[in-house]
């Protein structure tokens, strides 16, 4: 079964940055190069049990298993040693980013509260766009009862785009709900 999102892509968002931005080849136009995921827990630090957490819902939202991370240097304001495991993220690629960016859109952004958009302003300048959501029940697979903390997570969509405004117009063009 061919995704969806990556169907589009192909058939109508390609060709309509191609005529656009006058690419003189396909291969100018730009396309996701892979989604990150990350997701902190800063409380790792008193309860590893908060991290294994963490991570369980990371593998449940993405499909795969989380890579945790660990410190990279020591901060006694935080009672943070080097090496300690703080956080979790997940790479997605191929198929699998489409099918999350797909689930993204049309299912989890719009349950989120009072949802008007996602900001225009979250672009890197060279055309990455990265998005925070406060609270992880917005997604479909999280059940609401084995939650025993809220927790938010980054979204960081990596794209082949040199520039905001291709990238925003890939993303749009993709189905990325943008505030007026």
């Amino acid at each position: 079964m061919a995704n969806r999102l990556k169907e589009k892509y192909v058939n109508e968002v390609q060709p309509s940055l191609i005529e656009k931005f006058n690419y003189s080849s396909s291969m100018q136009a730009p396309k996701l190069d892979k989604i990150v995921l990350n997701m902190g827990v800063g409380d790792a630090v008193s309860n590893s049990k908060n991290l294994d957490e963490a991570v369980a819902e990371l593998e449940l939202i993405s499909g795969q298993k989380p890579l945790v991370t660990k410190a990279k240097k020591s901060i006694a304001g935080f009672r943070l040693r080097e090496g300690m495991s703080i956080g979790a993220k997940v790479t997605l690629r191929g198929e699998r980013m489409y099918d999350f960016l797909d689930k993204l859109v049309s299912v989890s952004l719009p349950r989120v509260r009072d949802f008007r958009g996602v900001s225009n302003k979250a672009f890197d300048g060279r055309g990455n766009y990265t998005l925070g959501i406060k609270e992880q029940l917005i997604f479909p697979e999280i059940d609401f009862d084995n939650v025993n903390r809220v927790r938010g997570l980054d979204i960081v969509i990596v794209t082949t785009a040199n520039t905001d405004e291709e990238s925003r117009e890939l993303l749009g063009q993709l189905g990325m709900p943008f505030a007026k």
